[in-house]
C-alpha cells in the first residue's frame, strides 16, 4: 500500500518530466555546411617566382625614406573619417558586448507605485467593495500603495547568453581587424596619390623642356618658310607636335589637381602644405617564399572575415539554445498596503521568491527560422571569407608578377634612355663643329627627353605597384 502511494506521489514529477521533453521544440538535421578555405588550398601558379624576401613590416611606407609621405600618412591615419568611422563601429561592438554580457548578471530596481482603484461589487474582491469598518474594509475605492526592490537573475542553463556573448565578441575582434584593414587602405592610397604627384612633376617638367625644343623647331619652320626655303607643311607639322605637348601639360595639371583634392579627401579635407617635388624611390619589395597560412594571418581583412565565420558558428550554437527550456528568478522585498497610512507598518511587509520555468512549446516556427536563417548567414560568410582569401592570393600573384615585368621592362628603358643620352652629347658635339645643322642636335635632344618621359612614367608605375604588393601581402603583422 505504501508502495502505491509512493508510486502515487511520483506521478506529478513523471508527468512534469514529460512535458519538458515534450515541450523543447524539436531541432531539425543540419544540412552540409560550407566549409573555410584551409592553407593547404592554398594553390599558386608554378610561373609565381617566390623569393626569400621577407614580409613587409606595419610601417612599410618608411623604406621609401620621405618625411613627407611620412607625414602625410601619419595626418590621414589621425583624421581620416573612414578611420574615425572604424573606431566607432568598434566602440559600438564593445557596447553591444557589454549588453550581452549584463543579460545574465543580476538586476535590482527600486519601485514605487500608487493604484487609486474602485473594487467591483460582483467580483471576486466583491466584499471589499462595501464600508464594513468592523471587517476592515472601506470599499469600494482604495488608494494601495506599494514601495520596494525588485530582482531578476537569469539562469544560462543551456549556454545561450554565453553563445551570444562569443559571437558579439566575434563581431568585436572583426571590427578591430576592419580598422587595421581601414589604415592600411588609407595609407596605400595616401601613397600612391603622393607619388602619382611626384611622378607628375617630374613629367611636367620634361614636358616644359620639350616644348621649349618644339617651340625653338616651329620658329626655325616658320622662319624658313618666310623666306620660302621650304613649304608651311613642315610648320604645321611641328606646330601640331607642340599642340599636342600643350594637351599633355594641361592633362598632367589637371591631373594633378585631382590627386591633391583625393589627397585632401582622404586626410580629412583643411588645407595641406604644398607637396615639394622630391625624386622617385626605387621599388624594392618581392614576393615572400611562401602565400599561405602567413598571408592569411597577415592581411586584416581575412582576419576580420574568419572571425565572422567564428561569430556566426556561435549565433547557431545560441539559435539552438533557445529550444530549450529557460529558467529565472524573480525576488520583491517592499511594502505593499490597501491604505497608504498603512503602507510602513509592519503588518504591510512582503516579500516574494517567484522561480520561473518557460518551455518553448509552439512558438509559430520562429524558433526554426532563427536556426535556418543563422544556418545561412554562416554559409554566406564562409563563401565570402573564401572569395576574399582567393582573391587576396590572386592579387598578391597578379601584382608581384606585374611589378617583376615592370622591372625588365625599366631595364630595357633605362637602356634607351642611355643610348639616347649619348645619341644626344654625339650630336651636341657635331653641331659645335659644324657637321650638322642646330634642328638635327634639337631633335637627338627632344628623343632624350621623350625616352626620359617614359622612364620616370614607368618608375611610377613600378612604385605604384610596390605600394599595391605592400597593401596585398597585408603591410605588416596583424
Amino acid at each position: 500500500m505504501r508502495r502505491l502511494q509512493h508510486l502515487n506521489n511520483l506521478k506529478p514529477l513523471a508527468l512534469f518530466c514529460c512535458v519538458l521533453l515534450a515541450a523543447c521544440a524539436p531541432l531539425k538535421d543540419e544540412p552540409a555546411a560550407a566549409k573555410p578555405i584551409q592553407q593547404q588550398d592554398i594553390v599558386l601558379p608554378p610561373e609565381a617566382k617566390l623569393t626569400a624576401q621577407q614580409w613587409p613590416d606595419s610601417t612599410w611606407w618608411k623604406h621609401y625614406n620621405d618625411p613627407q609621405l611620412n607625414a602625410l600618412i601619419a595626418h590621414a591615419l589621425a583624421h581620416s573619417p573612414s578611420i574615425a568611422l572604424a573606431h566607432a563601429r568598434v566602440a559600438q561592438a564593445r557596447s553591444d558586448v557589454a549588453l550581452i554580457e549584463s543579460g545574465t548578471q543580476l538586476k535590482v530596481n527600486a519601485m514605487a507605485e500608487i493604484n487609486e482603484a474602485h473594487v467591483s461589487g460582483n467580483g471576486y474582491l466583491g466584499p471589499f467593495a462595501e464600508d464594513r469598518p468592523r471587517l476592515g474594509t472601506s470599499g469600494p475605492w482604495y488608494t494601495e500603495g506599494i514601495v520596494g526592490l525588485g530582482a531578476t537573475l537569469d539562469i544560462d542553463l543551456w549556454g545561450e547568453h554565453r553563445d551570444r556573448l562569443d559571437a558579439i565578441m566575434g563581431v568585436e575582434n572583426a571590427h578591430k581587424l576592419e580598422e587595421k584593414a581601414v589604415q592600411l587602405e588609407i595609407s596605400a592610397d595616401v601613397a600612391q596619390l603622393y607619388y602619382g604627384i611626384q611622378t607628375n612633376y617630374q613629367v611636367t617638367q620634361r614636358l616644359e623642356k620639350l616644348k621649349q625644343s618644339e617651340t625653338f623647331v616651329l620658329n626655325s619652320h616658320e622662319a624658313r618658310a618666310a623666306r620660302g626655303l621650304e613649304s608651311h607643311a613642315d610648320a604645321e607639322m611641328a606646330k601640331t607636335m607642340l599642340l599636342t605637348i600643350d594637351q599633355q601639360l594641361s592633362m598632367a595639371k589637371q591631373q594633378r589637381v585631382a590627386f591633391r583634392e583625393s589627397l585632401r579627401a582622404l586626410s580629412g579635407g583643411g588645407e595641406r602644405p604644398e607637396i615639394r617635388p622630391m625624386p622617385l624611390p626605387v621599388a624594392q619589395t618581392q614576393l615572400p617564399s611562401s602565400l599561405n597560412y602567413q598571408l592569411l594571418a597577415r592581411r586584416p581583412d581575412l582576419q576580420a572575415a574568419h572571425w565572422y565565420v567564428q561569430s556566426s558558428m556561435k549565433q547557431i550554437d545560441a539559435a539552438k539554445a533557445a529550444f530549450y527550456p529557460t529558467f529565472d528568478i524573480k525576488a520583491f522585498f517592499g511594502f505593499d498596503a490597501l491604505h497608504m497610512d498603512d503602507l510602513f507598518d509592519h503588518a504591510s511587509q512582503q516579500a516574494n521568491i517567484v522561480p520561473g520555468l518557460y518551455l518553448p512549446i509552439f512558438s509559430g516556427g520562429q524558433l526554426e527560422a532563427n536556426l535556418d536563417k543563422t544556418r545561412h548567414q554562416r554559409d554566406m560568410l564562409i563563401s565570402q571569407y573564401n572569395q576574399a582569401v582567393l582573391t587576396a592570393v590572386k592579387d598578391v600573384v597578379t601584382t608581384g608578377s606585374a611589378l617583376q615585368s615592370l622591372q625588365e621592362e625599366q631595364a630595357l628603358q633605362d637602356e634607351k634612355v642611355s643610348s639616347a643620352a649619348a645619341g644626344m652629347s654625339n650630336a651636341k658635339a657635331r653641331f659645335q663643329r659644324g657637321l650638322i645643322s642646330e634642328a638635327m642636335a634639337d631633335e637627338a635632344q627632344r628623343q632624350w627627353l621623350s625616352a626620359q618621359i617614359k622612364q620616370i612614367e614607368m618608375q611610377g608605375q613600378r612604385i605604384s605597384k610596390d605600394i599595391l604588393l605592400n597593401k596585398a601581402l597585408g603591410g605588416g603583422k596583424v
